[in-house]
């Protein structure tokens, strides 16, 4: 019997156990009820390695090279364990072994599952986990890795330490097709990493590979491809690419931050050498001056005429009968660009045609100006709302993002996570630039009235006593909050555009015509990107590596955020109501005719009933342009506090927090949150630290104050609005 029985577990057919592991009936008067239940465990163990066995057979006939990598090790660890435990127990057996065999001559079926007890939970793991696999047509390689890493996480030794051989067998496979892609730019007819145009696809990339890891894959893989697709005089060394293999070898993905790091270091290195080889330094300057022109309205005729067109759009849909003609789409906006760069230096600028308007919400009719309450503004700001304040949605009315196509091998140097941070800049600045144009255009709207009726009513307003003088509170208030609000925006949009912009784009311009500024920290934190293969003898004092241009660029971006004061949530989200109460005075006054004080013959200088009172068109004005006002200096109070706070507390750097409200978008949050941990500290010295960018927000707070207007001690509220709007 015991023969029997080691046949049976070495995987054959027995009389013993006609179906599964159930114990024939015959035999059942033969046995102890201790040895019926020793062979009926054995019966299970057996019956579960017959299992097992037979789903590897299947399986191994998947099309898919990484199952069958699983099957493969999984047959050799039975083969190598299992079944060397079934011939050791065979010859212990047969040599008599005093652990195993009684006295000699007896063999007690509780030593022989004893011997095999130590299988009964990883057989069952294994059989749970054939099962899973036969139940799923297909796997792809990110899915199984992931399940092979979720069952190995478990305090049964010996099925992590099984599991765990599974999952390395299938990680090196995996391993295998990624080291073809990143060190010679090739892809699997079956089962590829990517689509042919270097998309990574669904299910090839495990779980435990962060977002940045799998952007520098295809960064690396797309450019060694693409170098070899073009037969490119300078390939890569071969040198270099076996340097690259050797090192994928020593990691695997399970180990997340040493893989990282691998991938990171592959991609450097590629960097410098496709920097060195392909990507020229004109190339760069050139798509840095196209970004700041348009991204950052460096180019003002271009920025003006293209907000004007804008609202030119807006009009005509707006008198447009209802049909597919009054709907704004993503190619009229397009279109606007071009008809903005007609008469400009934009309209023979080639880098134009990479410019392109998305609405992320679809095609859309155009709206009208708000006219809601201001004071809800106020309080929404007063109450420190945590949500993100953004401002794609003032230019249009509805999302807008204006995007740059990059191709290779620009996209070597500009990243997604820097194309969005331009996108966040291009809609603060041309909201900003929009409401300062819609101000001026208010205060030309209002002096033209202005004058004409000061051609039939001399010095005065016109009307009775009283209602000269009611109308003469309600132009003064008026022209009150349209030169606060013309003062404002002219000071801010001055900061930006001169002491941030204008000053962080020169300062770029000389880091990268003297990069030796910019590489003063960097140098020795990057030894591998100074021994390159391939790498010519150049200059140190003008040789620019692509690490520290990667550095001086970011850092650039960084200080733009926070010059512009889109680091600190606090003060965007002050910003955007004052922008919109902007908005809403100018839309008021269009709707009034283009003046604040009402026509003498369109309201009367008499109530009805004779009595001698002011119109009531007067004092609805008056009181609107009131609240309007009492609005804007509250923000303008709230936004001046908030800005001298941030100069003594929050210190001038853009945080990964920050990094994240501007982006939007947590992959890529992510990974300009990492560049960015990464990069601080490596550039300073070429960017002079960040006592520049106080200096900036000192300059500001300066000429927000020149008078003593913020800073002087407050009279009471409405004091203070009566003597700001001119009425006492």
């Amino acid at each position: 019997m015991i023969a029997e029985v080691l046949l049976v577990l070495a995987g054959h057919s027995s009389s013993l156990f006609p179906t599964d592991h159930n114990l024939h009936p015959a035999f059942r008067p033969l046995l102890h009820p201790g040895e019926e239940q020793c062979l009926e465990a054995l019966g299970h163990i057996a019956s579960r390695y017959r299992s097992i066995k037979k789903a590897c057979v299947i399986l191994s006939r998947s099309k898919s090279r990484y199952v069958c990598a699983l099957c493969a090790t999984l047959n050799q660890i039975l083969k190598d364990e299992y079944e060397k435990l079934v011939v050791d127990t065979e010859a212990k057996v047969l040599k008599r072994d005093p652990d195993l065999v009684a006295s000699g001559s007896f063999v007690p079926l509780s030593a022989v599952r004893a011997t095999f007890a130590e299988w009964d939970s990883p057989l069952t793991a294994l059989e749970t986990l054939m099962n899973q696999l036969q139940a799923q047509k297909h796997w792809q390689p990110g899915p199984l890795i992931d399940m092979l890493l979720a069952r190995s996480k478990t305090g049964v030794y010996r099925i992590a330490d099984i599991i765990s051989r599974l999952s390395v067998a299938v990680q090196r496979v995996w391993r295998s097709q990624l080291s073809a892609f990143l060190v010679h730019g090739s892809l699997a007819s079956t089962d590829p990493l990517a689509s042919d145009d270097f998309t990574l696809l669904d299910g090839t990339m495990p779980s435990c590979i962060s977002p940045q890891t799998k952007e520098s894959i295809i960064y690396v893989g797309r450019a060694v491809a693409t170098i070899k697709a073009k037969k490119w005089q300078n390939q890569l060394p071969r040198e270099q690419a076996l340097e690259y293999a050797n090192i994928l070898e020593t990691v695997l993905p399970e180990d997340q931050y040493k893989f990282d790091l691998v991938i990171s270091q592959i991609r450097t290195n590629v960097s410098e050498w496709l920097w060195l080889n392909v990507l020229t330094r004109k190339d760069v300057e050139d798509a840095v001056i196209s970004l700041a022109s348009y991204f950052l309205l460096r180019n003002g005729e271009f920025s003006l005429a293209l907000i004007r067109e804008i609202e030119r759009l807006k009009i005509s849909r707006l008198t447009t009968r209802s049909g597919a003609s009054s709907v704004i789409r993503e190619q009229d906006l397009n279109l606007a660009l071009l008809r903005a760069s007609l008469g400009t230096t934009a309209q023979h600028d080639p880098s134009l045609l990479h410019l392109h308007f998305e609405l992320p919400s679809g095609s859309l009719r155009p709206l009208l100006p708000s006219l809601a309450n201001s004071k809800a503004l106020a309080s929404s700001v007063a109450s420190n709302s945590p949500e993100v304040t953004s401002f794609d949605d003032l230019l249009l009315g509805t999302n807008l993002i204006l995007s740059y196509d990059v191709t290779w091998p620009l996209d070597l140097f500009l990243h997604p996570s820097d194309l969005q941070i331009y996108a966040a800049l291009f809609n603060y600045l041309s909201s900003l630039r929009k409401t300062h144009t819609q101000i001026h255009t208010c205060w030309t709207s209002l002096s033209n009235a202005q004058r004409a009726r000061r051609r039939w009513t001399g010095l005065g307003e016109g009307g009775t006593a009283e209602d000269l003088e009611a109308r003469r509170e309600l132009l003064r208030c008026g022209w009150g909050v349209v030169r606060d609000m013309g003062w404002f925006l002219d000071t801010l949009l001055g900061y930006v555009m001169v002491d941030v912009v204008d000053v962080e784009f020169r300062r770029l311009k000389d880091l990268l015509g003297n990069p030796s500024r910019g590489r003063a920290e960097s140098v020795g934190k990057h030894p591998s990107s100074q021994n390159i293969a391939g790498q010519a003898n150049t200059d140190t004092s003008t040789y620019l590596d692509f690490t520290t241009l990667r550095n001086i660029h970011t850092t650039y971006l960084e200080r733009l955020l926070t010059g512009c004061l889109l680091s600190n949530p606090a003060l965007t989200a002050i910003l955007r109501p004052i922008f919109e109460v902007c908005e809403r005075f100018v839309a008021q006054v269009e709707r009034w005719g283009g003046d604040v004080l009402p026509a003498l013959l369109f309201e009367g200088s008499l109530a009805p009933g004779g009595d001698d009172k002011v119109g009531a068109m007067v004092q609805e004005r008056f009181q609107v342009v009131a609240e309007i006002n009492e609005s804007l200096h509250n923000l303008l109070n709230l936004f001046y506090e908030q800005l001298s706070l941030s100069t003594s507390q929050q210190p001038f750097t853009a945080t990964s927090d920050t990094s994240k409200s501007i982006l939007m978008n947590a992959s890529v949050a992510n990974a300009t949150a990492l560049q960015r941990t990464s990069i601080r500290g490596k550039v300073s010295k070429g960017f002079e630290g960040e006592g520049e960018v106080r200096r900036h927000v000192e300059r500001l707070l300066l000429r927000l104050d020149f008078n003593g207007a913020f800073s002087k001690p407050k009279a009471g509220a409405s004091e203070q609005i009566q003597w700001e709007a001119g009425i006492l």
